[in-house]
């Protein structure tokens, strides 16, 4: 396995290593009931998990392009792996900001009456 993709690799569970901690923190605004927080958390989330996924695209396209033909490589299977394991989290905690919210203005219209 050459240099470049090992620093791929590297690079894109790092991303998304960090999309995961701000991922994990968004959930923690929302056990808090701070969903602005959480948005905002899920912001840095979304930003770190594209810069992971656009490192993983640019050695693809390398690859399938024959530009820089790739062996396979377990290190690089882990990394896609990671990607779209914290992908998944990010998306089911952006579901969980919106039925938190809901819930929370219908329980708040509630104690209102």
């Amino acid at each position: 396995m050459n240099e470049e993709l090992i620093q791929a690799a590297m690079n894109i569970i790092l991303h998304a290593g960090d999309a995961r901690a701000a991922c994990m923190q968004a959930l923690k605004n929302i056990e808090d009931a701070d969903f602005e927080a959480a948005k905002e958390n899920m912001k840095t989330a979304n930003k770190e998990i594209t810069e992971a996924h656009k490192i993983q695209t640019d050695a693809i396209q390398k690859d399938v392009g024959g530009e820089k033909p790739q062996e396979y490589s377990l290190l690089f299977a882990h990394a896609q792996d990671t990607l779209m394991t914290i992908y998944s989290e990010i998306n089911i905690a952006k579901r969980l900001i919106k039925i938190f919210s809901v819930y929370e203005k219908r329980i708040a219209a509630l104690e209102e009456k």
